[in-house]
C-alpha cells in the first residue's frame, strides 16, 4: 500500500518542482523588463531635464533610422513625457502581475 502514495506524491512533488522553476523564470523575465523600463524611463527623463533648460527657439533633431527629423521643442517634449508615463503603466502592470498568485492557484 505504501508503494502507490510514494509514486504519488513523487509524482505530485515533479509538478509542483516544474511549476516553480516556470514561475522563478518568469520572475528573472518580468525583472529583468523591469529593469529595462527604469533605465528608459531614467533616460527620457533626464534628457527632458536637460531640454527644458533650453530656449524655446533652439533647433531640435529626433533621430530616425539613419536620419534626422527637425521637430519643435514641444513635440520633443511630449514625446519624452510619453515614454515616461509608458514605463510607469508598463512597470505597474508588471508589478501587479503576480506570478506568485498565478503560482498559487
Amino acid at each position: 500500500m505504501a508503494a502507490p502514495v510514494d509514486l504519488e506524491l513523487k509524482k505530485a512533488f515533479a509538478e509542483l518542482q516544474a511549476k516553480m522553476i516556470d514561475t522563478q523564470q518568469k520572475v528573472k523575465l518580468a525583472d529583468l523588463q523591469i529593469e529595462q523600463l527604469s533605465r528608459m524611463k531614467k533616460h527620457a527623463n533626464l534628457t527632458h531635464a536637460e531640454i527644458t533648460s533650453l530656449p524655446d527657439t533652439t533647433r531640435m533633431f529626433e533621430g530616425a533610422g539613419r536620419m534626422f527629423i527637425l521637430q519643435s521643442k514641444g513635440e520633443i517634449t511630449n514625446q519624452l513625457l510619453d515614454k515616461q508615463k509608458t514605463a510607469d503603466e508598463k512597470i505597474k502592470e508588471l508589478e501587479g502581475d503576480s506570478v506568485v498568485n498565478n503560482f498559487i492557484s
